[in-house]
C-alpha cells in the first residue's frame, strides 16, 4: 500500500501558495490520516483534528480577529507530518 502521507507536503505548499482551499486541505488530510499503513496510535488523528479544526476555525475569521493565525497552523501541520512519518 503506497504512503498516504507523502501527498500532504504538496498541498501543504499549495495551501501556504494560496491555490489550495482549506476545506480540500483538510479532506485531503483527513482522509490520508485514516487511509495510512500502518495505523497511525489515535492520538495522531486527534491532534490533527485539533489542527484542521483551529484552521477551518480560523478561515472564518480575518487574520487580525482570530487568536491563531494560518500561518502557524500550516506549520503545526508540517510538525505534525514530520512526526507521523517518522513512526
Amino acid at each position: 500500500m503506497p504512503d498516504r502521507l507523502s501527498a500532504l507536503p504538496d498541498t501543504l505548499t499549495a495551501f501556504r501558495a494560496g491555490t489550495l482551499p482549506i476545506h480540500e486541505l483538510a479532506r485531503t488530510w483527513r482522509e490520508a490520516a485514516r487511509a495510512h499503513e500502518p495505523a497511525l496510535p489515535q492520538r495522531y488523528h486527534d491532534v490533527l483534528e485539533r489542527i484542521l479544526s483551529q484552521l477551518e476555525s480560523a478561515a472564518l475569521f480575518t487574520e487580525e480577529s482570530c487568536s491563531f493565525s494560518q500561518a502557524d497552523m500550516a506549520g503545526a501541520l508540517g510538525d505534525w507530518l514530520a512526526k507521523a512519518r517518522a513512526l
